[in-house]
């Protein structure tokens, strides 16, 4: 080998493909496809918006890094998502580097809308390769698209795709591949795009599809028609409340099994290594701390399992978009935009990512309401609290021979933080001051049924990210709560268990002071505070604190019995109402003053959650006990 070669080699550069395309064309399955495990996630210098980057090696060995930007509809960008796909194809981002080349992915039943971003990004002057997406689902529908004279008539290579089958990347590798030169190209002045009026535009996107597709044989009506019915004004709002009921029925439903399978299986761990290990400092630290702590939580992994099943199943269908399209009169009424709906139904896994997603929404005062509304949203760390207050006092029967009561109290609970939420977005509505109501201009993808592939992808991440929170987060607090909860200890002719005269113990007497008007006791307290950190603490929280508190013989995973013959019902249902509003975590403060830039907005959050978990759990203790009784 020659010296002048390893610096060759040394010279070149892998480069970097920026996939780029409308929100719903495929763009993201499509660099799952090319890139499959080998990708990474962070965000954007200086912005919490996601930033994907992957890597993947062509048929003739090519290497090349991909870059999923976010979706955009125009390069004219009028929100937070589209000015970042804006600035890294101008190449106006410091430090970041600039695409060698950009794949404009483009859905093949909605050229209309798509060839608008394709045309603008030409104008950059750019190489570029146009991914023909859902090929497959056009040419069922009988559109037919003369590939070849639409790369004639764009003046750039052509391919056809289908991002959700496996080998439906190979053409867009081909083209990538005859691509000669991935040189440093810079993009022309963004003003080449302003030169252009959007009326100039859209009469050549009508001059190129009258000359490249033909729509003559589309068939395209099943979805017109399964959305006449599923639109409809009267028909289509009952169909959407009938899904979420028959969803937190399946929670109840069909976890039981699964999770007395976990249950069993924690319990009988735990006894072993109690009946195996030595009395001491360390078996406790296993059995009260570990088993009945985090064991606690796990169990509750199959009901966040088929929540998130039927949240996945009814996006992948295409069927989201059509709910937030029924709730924008809704939340137009309170001054929100149907574009909320998908941020906040994003905050039923969790408030982060859909305070995120939160950024998609066009107007500052709309996006900042919604953010602050989110955390209402009954996240899947609620979850665990609710089902195990409702195990241990709501009986498990049937109403009308049809209706599981415990199912039907949890979708009570998840309907309450929802017209919280709502009420909430008035008030700060007309405080910020109101602003006319926006009409929702939103994409309708196509019916289709979900992809198996995408089903379990999701599902898995759901699983790894609950199960490594239980494993990290939850585990060192729980080993935390134990360490407080075990020392100093008793003293001598204690009329307590030890735990009373603990750090853990004093400091939740002293909160009981606080939380005594609204039926709490000193444990529950101790597991609120640990419960700022993540909510699904709690209830590991109550499992080391019962088993800490347990006397001879007692079980101390059996912990939804214990709370059942220790508690009220007035203070069950006060605990209840407290989690519909509960205070946020930690790490959604955080996330929403990074959206937000200011230290203001989560205080506010954290200042008027509080109050209204605590007004909450004042009206529903209080009107308990003069009904029920203590």
């Amino acid at each position: 080998m020659s010296a002048v070669e390893p610096q060759a080699q040394a010279a070149m550069r892998t480069p970097l493909i920026a996939l780029l395309g409308n929100p719903n064309c495929g763009k993201t399955a499509l660099f799952n496809r090319l890139t499959g495990a080998r990708q990474k996630v962070a965000n954007y210098a200086g912005v919490t918006i996601e930033r994907k980057e992957g890597s993947f090696v062509s048929p003739a060995g090519r290497a090349f890094r991909v870059l999923d930007l976010p979706g955009a509809y125009s390069l004219s960008a009028t929100t937070p998502d589209e000015a970042i796909t804006r600035d890294v194809v101008a190449g106006l981002r410091p430090g970041e580097q600039k695409p060698d080349a950009i794949v404009c992915v483009v859905n093949a039943t909605n050229l209309r809308l798509n060839l608008r971003l394709v045309l603008e990004v030409k104008r950059l002057g750019l190489p570029m390769v146009l991914a023909l997406n859902m090929v497959d689902v056009a040419k069922k529908r009988g559109i037919s698209i003369d590939t070849a004279r639409l790369a004639q008539e764009l003046d750039m290579p052509v391919v056809e795709t289908v991002a959700v089958q496996s080998g439906g990347e190979k053409a867009l590798l081909g083209a990538l591949d005859a691509m000669p030169d991935y040189g440093d190209v810079s993009a022309l002045p963004l003003s080449a795009i302003d030169a252009v009026t959007v009326e100039e535009t859209q009469r050549e996107v009508r001059r190129i599809l009258e000359a490249c597709a033909s729509h003559a044989h589309d068939t395209g009506n099943l979805t017109e028609q399964i959305d006449h019915v599923v639109l409809h004004p009267v028909v289509g709002p009952l169909i959407l409340a009938a899904l979420m009921f028959l969803v937190f029925q399946a929670v109840f439903s069909w976890a039981a099994v699964p999770m007395e399978m976990i249950a069993a299986a924690v319990a009988s761990v735990g006894a072993w290594v109690g009946e195996h290990m030595a009395q001491g400092l360390l078996r406790s630290l296993l059995v009260d701390g570990v088993f009945s702590g985090v064991g606690s939580v796990l169990v509750f992994l199959p009901q966040i399992l088929i929540l998130f099943f039927f949240i996945l199943v009814l996006e992948d269908c295409g069927y989201l978009p059509r709910a937030a399209f029924l709730l924008d009169r809704l939340m137009g009424g309170v001054g929100l935009s149907g574009r909320a709906f998908i941020p906040l139904l994003s905050s039923f896994a969790c408030a982060i990512p859909g305070i995120m997603a939160a950024r998609t929404i066009q107007n500052p005062r709309d996006r900042l309401v919604t953010i602050m509304i989110a955390p209402l949203m009954t996240c899947s760390a609620r979850l665990p609290v609710y089902a195990l207050i409702i195990a241990a006092f709501i009986p498990n029967r049937e109403v009308g021979g049809l209706v599981s009561l415990q199912g039907l109290v949890l979708f009570i609970l998840y309907f309450a933080g929802i017209a919280s939420a709502m009420a909430v977005a008035w008030i700060f509505k007309r405080t910020m001051g109101a602003t006319r109501h926006q009409p929702l201009m939103l994409e309708l993808p196509s019916y289709h049924w979900p992809h198996l592939h995408n089903l379990m992808l999701g599902l898995w991440e759901r699983a790894r990210i609950f199960i490594t929170r239980v494993g990290t987060i939850i585990l060192t607090l729980m080993v935390l709560l134990w360490f407080l909860s075990s020392f100093p200890g008793a003293p001598e002719g204690a009329l307590h268990p030890p735990i009373y005269y603990s750090v853990a113990g004093i400091l939740g007497r002293a909160l009981a002071v606080l939380f005594a008007p609204i039926g709490f006791t000193w444990q529950i307290c101790i597991a609120l505070v640990p419960g700022m950190a993540a909510r699904e603490v709690a209830v590991g929280a109550l499992g080391t604190v019962y088993a800490l508190s347990a006397k001879g013989d007692e079980l101390a995973s059996a912990l939804t019995p214990l709370i059942a013959h220790s508690w009220t019902l007035p203070t069950a249902l006060s605990l209840l109402a407290w989690y519909v509003f509960a205070p946020q975590c930690m790490s959604t403060l955080s996330v929403v003053k990074r959206e937000t830039n200011s230290v203001r907005w989560p205080l506010i959050m954290a200042a008027y959650m509080f109050a209204l978990a605590y007004a909450a759990s004042f009206i529903t203790y209080r009107v308990a006990l003069a009904t029920l009784g203590g």
